[in-house]
Formats: structure tokens, sequence, C-alpha cells
């Protein structure tokens, strides 16, 4: 009995040590714990479930946007075909040249013959008179670059990280218009709703327009709401299983009267059915169902536009590795916009200039004549879920802690200045909460100073 208390007793002790909190710290200023849980910035909020927009009204204002913004262009208003001078200028807009020096990750640069063969990959000889546009699904998450290959450049400051060849993203069930094939035919030139770049041509199956286009307007539809879900595991089909999709993804639903009780050797009961877009030996489209389980982070139609759901839809990324040009699996500040908006339905451009100077939505410029007051004033109006815009780079505003305002964005530096007036230089790399006004957006600038706009898309 004796040896059986004392048993317990030192089992009591390992629990105790178990339950020993680790003190918070962080080298980010004014940053608390709680701050960094969805439900402290929610539970500040006068009126959470408010409908910003109605579905009606985000349509709308995405016709809006397509209009206002040259970069963003409806797959279905696209010409046919290009001619071998349109096709040429897309190539070299999107495949141009830098004019500053670019290194390899080695640090050996790059020199005018290695940006000739980079060049020779565009295969801007095999441009016909007429280029007809082919069209497509993207069936995997995909990277889009600046030049056909894989190879990785960086800038002066050789930070691996930042890959100058990088561009964006695209996740499965994207469509894209082919324009045009690089030397080897491994990559495809893509135009998506907003954006062009090369993506390898195993990660999209080939249909016709209508087919495809058709497959995008499919009701009803799921939308995954969570950072990252994956469908079920498929022994059947290597191609469907655990896919990875991102948030923002819409995807057909579909019944099991249509797709029956069994669904690649599993029944459905349990699982939302989705239609996945599927490449074929020869590269074309084809479809074919797959299981998201009613436990992953869906939902029926775009999620509503409210306060409430732009913090939850944001924390979702919370930690989230940071991805230049949506690298390492992630996103980058852009992206992590996007994406958030993308599941309520609402579309922008890819990039953070085309966005912050973008006319959509109601929009509050600075110029070098405005003055700090002005800038003031405007933080003191600002809305839980504005975006604000500083060159490069774009956060999402949370609220004030005692008269202090908050962000979260997607961000790879960390700078301030300490109190014997060096800079701190630290690094975030990440989806993080932090302050506005005591960091700096470069060593020069404070964020506050360099903010060159805010927007609402309420």
């Amino acid at each position: 009995m004796k040896k059986i208390l004392w048993l317990l007793c030192c089992c009591w002790h390992v629990v105790l040590a178990t339950e020993t909190t680790i003190q918070f710290r962080s080298d980010v200023p004014l940053l608390s714990p709680e701050q960094m849980n969805p439900r402290f910035w929610q539970t500040k909020l006068a009126a959470p479930q408010q409908l910003l927009l109605t579905p009606a009204q985000i349509a709308q204002r995405n016709s809006e946007t397509f209009a206002l913004q040259s970069e963003m262009q409806s797959l279905q208003s696209l010409p046919a075909h290009y001619s071998k001078a349109e096709l040429g200028a897309i190539i070299q807009s999107v495949s141009k040249v830098p004019t500053a020096a670019r290194f390899y990750l080695d640090g050996s640069q790059l020199t005018a013959q290695h940006w000739q063969h980079y060049q020779s990959l565009t295969a801007l000889d095999h441009m016909q008179a007429v280029n007809p546009l082919r069209f497509g699904l993207v069936v995997k998450r995909s990277a889009l670059r600046a030049f056909p290959t894989r190879d990785r450049i960086v800038n002066e400051q050789g930070n691996p990280d930042l890959d100058r060849f990088a561009e964006t993203a695209l996740f499965p069930a994207d469509a894209v218009a082919l324009l045009h094939s690089s030397r080897d035919n491994q990559w495809l030139l893509v135009r998506s709703f907003n954006y062009t770049g090369w993506l390898q041509a195993a990660d999209v199956a080939i249909g016709s327009k209508q087919q495809v286009l058709a497959y995008t307007q499919q009701q009803p539809f799921i939308v995954i709401t969570g950072a990252k879900v994956h469908t079920a595991f498929n022994p059947q089909l290597a191609a469907v299983s655990e896919l990875q999709l991102d948030m923002g993804v819409r995807l057909p639903l579909l019944s099991a009267a249509e797709a029956g009780f069994n669904v690649h050797g599993q029944n459905p009961v349990a699982s939302h059915i989705v239609q996945l877009p599927l490449r074929l030996a020869d590269g074309s489209l084809s479809f074919t169902p797959a299981l998201l389980p009613l436990s992953a982070d869906v939902q029926q139609g775009y999620l509503p536009f409210t306060p409430y759901n732009i913090l939850a839809q944001a924390f979702k990324f919370l930690g989230e590795r940071y991805g230049w040009g949506h690298d390492y699996n992630g996103r980058d500040c852009t992206g992590f916009i996007s994406e958030i908006f993308r599941s309520f339905g609402l579309l922008m451009p890819r990039n953070s200039g085309q966005q912050g100077n973008g006319g959509y939505g109601r929009n509050i410029r600075f110029s070098a004549d405005s003055s700090v007051a002005d800038k003031q004033a405007a933080l003191a109006k600002l809305q839980v879920g504005d975006l604000l815009y500083f060159p490069g780079h774009v956060a999402l505003y949370l609220g004030t802690v005692n008269g202090q305002p908050f962000m979260i964005h997607d961000v790879n530096t960390l700078l301030y200045p300490r109190s014997d007036g060096t800079i701190y230089r630290g690094t975030l790399n990440g989806v993080a909460v932090t302050p506005l006004l005591p960091l700096y957006a470069t060593e020069q600038q404070s964020y506050f100073d360099a903010m060159y706009a805010i927007k609402s898309l309420r």
C-alpha cells in the first residue's frame, strides 16, 4: 500500500511539472499573448455580424474592380488569338531582364550570357503570325514564375527567402488561358484573372474554353475557408489524394445521387463530395469526384462578409511562414490579404502597388505633402479590416489597444528604434500581429511615415 501511495505521489509531481507554463517573451514591442487570439479583437467589435456587403454588392464590386484595374481581366473576354507582336509584348513584359544585378544562391552574379539563356527559354522564335489561346484548369498548387525555370535568383542583398523569379501561385481549380509554351514544352505562359506568368505544364489540364469557364461557375459550390485543407486520402487516385486546397478555392459540390455511395472506395456519408479537375496522360482535362471530410474548414457558398469573419479568416494564417511570391508553400503580404477576401468572393489585383493605387473600394491617399495630422486623423477613423498600404507591403487593421493601432500582416522584417537611437534588426518572416506606430518599414522610415494609402472594402 505504501508503495502504491509513493507511486501516486510521484505521478502527481510529474503532472504538476507538466502544468508549468512558459513565460511569454517577444521582441515585438507592445505585444501581449492575448492579442494573438482572434477573440481578443472580435470581442471589441461593436457590430461583429454586420453584413458589410451583400453577395450582390460583392458581385458589383468585382465588376467595378475588373473595369478599373487593367491588370485584371475576365478570361471570358480574352481574344481568340494574339498576333505575333501582341504575344511578343506580353512575353517580354513577363520575362524582362531587370536593370538591377541579380545573383545565384552561391553568390555568383548573372551575366548577359545567363540572361540570354533565360530569354531563349521563352521561345520567342516559336511564335506564329496568329497564336490561338487555349484554356485549362490548374490541378495542383503551382508556382507562377517570371521565367520558365525553377532556378532561384536573388538580389544583391542575397536573401535566399526572396526568389526574384517567384511571382505568385495558382491553386487547384483556378482557370487559366494558355498563351505560349517554353522551348522545352515543360512550361506554359498562362493568364489567370489577375496575373500572367510561367506555370509548369504538368500542373494544368487543357480543355475547351466553354468546359473550363463553365466549371468555374458551377452551382452549388464549396469554398475553402481554412488556411489549408486537404482532400481525403485516396489509394485509388493519387492525383486527388490529400490534395492541398488553400483559402478561397471554389469547388463544385456534388450530391450522393450524382457521385454514388462509393467514391474511390469510401462512403461519402461523412464528407462533402467535390468535383476536381484531373489531368489525363495526354494533358487533357477530365473531372473526378473527391471527398472533403465534414470536419474540414469549408463553407457552402462564400462566407458572409462581416467584421467578425474578416478577423477569423486573418488569424487562421497566424504563424504561417512568409513566402515571397507564394513561395515555401505559404504566401506573402498581398497573397495573405487576397486569400482572406477571396473567401468572401472579393477579387483584387495580385501586387501591393496595384492594390494600394487601385481605384476600387474607398480610398484615402497620402503624398509627400500630407501632414502628420492628416495621417493621425485618418488612423483615428480606421475600421476593422481596412487595409494599410506601404511601398511593397500591405497590412490589415485590427483595432487599437491603449491608443495604439495594431495590424496583422505577412511580413519579412522586424525593425524599430531603440531608446539609444540605434535600430533593432529582427525578423518576423511570417504572419504576425504587431503595433503600427513603433515599427519601421525600412531602416530610414517608419511604417507611419511610409503609409501612402488606406483602403476600405466595405
